[in-house]
Formats: C-alpha cells, structure tokens, sequence
C-alpha cells in the first residue's frame, strides 16, 4: 500500500460523493427519518419504548444504509470498467479498500453526528451514558456496514445482485443480534452464532450506554473493529478487476 495513493483514492471517492447530492442525502438524512417516524409511532405509549430500543436502531440504520450503498458504489466502479483502469495503474487492491473506507469513513463521522443529535436533541432519547459514547458506537456501526459492503461487492456481478445480499449479510443479524429477543433467551444454538455476529456486539454496547451511566463496552468495540479489519481484508482478496 502507499500512503499517497490511498488518499488520492479517498479523496477521488469524496468528490464524487459530493457531486451525488441523492446518496449523500441516504446516508445523512434517512437514519434521522426513520429515527424519527419510530418516536413518532411511541410518542404515546404510556411506556418508554423509544428509549429502549431507540439507541439500539441508531446503530442499525447506519448499518445497513452504509452496507447498500458502499456495495452499489464499488460495484458500479467494476462494472462500469472505472476499476479496470485504475489497476492498471500503481493502485493496489488494498489502496483501493481503504481508500474507499476512509473515504466513507470521514461519512460516516458525519452520519452518526447528525443522527445521535437527532435522536437525543429532537425525538428526545434519554441515555444514562455519556453521549460521546452513543457517537463512537454510531461511527463503528457505519464503518462496520461499509466494510461487509465493500465485502459483499466482491460476490455481486449486478448492483440488483448487490442489493440482494442484504438478507444475507444484514437480516440475520438484524434478526439474532438481540433487538427482537434478548439473546441468552434464544435457543442455544441461535444464541451460539449470534455470539460470531458483529451487530449483535453494537446493539450489547447500545444497550450498556442506554442503561449504565458508566458503560463498560470496550469488549464491544474491539470486536466491531476486528469485524472491520478482517472484512476490509477479505474484501481485498476477493476484489475482482471487472465483472464477467
């Protein structure tokens, strides 16, 4: 990898983005919408239902709106032959997949800014942690969906076929990960792979935050970094010049 051109690639990335008014408006505004239609649906309840699931969809909804459009932009890069000449320059697979996470990376400080803001200063989420915390988890959700994007990317010869991997890499997770039913209350054997799924360990800090005012999530946010790693790693490896 170089240095340089990593950050021109990053750089490349951010322009185009900048241009996509329609994309940067998904990524920004959609979680807040969504956050906000969910206090919206509680706003009567006479329980306090928003505020205990309400932190945990904050890191959902980044997850997987970064996850589609991470997939969709790099695919598009193959299949339009933008990829193709780009190796045959000095850019590497890995200058590539950082660049690309960095890129989305500096989106994604600005996603979970703006979204925690919206949940705590608009819909009025109540938390017991420090906010700062609720932020970084915010961050590491939506770097963690755009690395499994750019993960995914590699298998997809469509961006329909992007998409579609969705359910594959997002639903089970969005249907283990504790959000409907407390794991440990799961049949063992869902409970024992829920426990090798990053998001089920986003929505355990999520929680921590929401409950404890001192939150103890270091486990948590070690696992979501090595997630990150290891599938921005893989998503190198199997990165393919050109769709067939």
């Amino acid at each position: 990898m170089n240095p340089r051109i990593t950050l021109a690639t990053a750089g490349r990335i951010l322009s185009q983005l900048r241009h996509d008014h329609r994309t940067v408006a998904l990524m920004l505004l959609v979680p807040c919408v969504l956050l906000g239609l969910l206090a919206w649906i509680f706003a009567d309840s006479p329980t306090p239902v928003f505020d205990s699931i309400g932190a945990s969809l904050l890191g959902v909804f980044p997850f997987v709106i970064m996850f589609i459009v991470t997939s969709v932009s790099t695919l598009r890069e193959r299949t339009g032959g933008t990829l193709e000449r780009l190796m045959t320059t000095p850019l590497g697979k890995g200058d590539l997949m950082v660049g690309y996470a960095l890129a989305f990376g500096l989106v994604a400080i600005v996603q979970s800014i703006v979204a925690t803001a919206f949940a705590i200063y608009v819909c009025g989420l109540d938390i017991s942690g420090p906010v700062w915390i609720l932020t970084a988890i915010a961050l590491l959700d939506a770097l963690l969906g755009t690395a499994l994007g750019l993960l995914a990317s590699g298998f997809a010869r469509t961006e329909f076929q992007a998409v579609q991997f969705m359910p594959a890499f997002v639903l089970p997770q969005f249907l283990l990960c504790g959000l409907l039913v407390a794991r440990d209350q799961m049949p063992s054997v869902l409970s024992t792979i829920s426990d090798w799924l990053p998001l089920s360990y986003a929505v355990d800090a999520m929680k921590e935050v929401t409950v404890n005012a001192s939150p103890e999530v270091t486990k948590d946010f070690l696992v979501m970094v090595a997630w990150i790693i290891v599938s921005l790693v893989l998503g190198s490896l199997t990165l393919r010049r050109r769709t067939a």
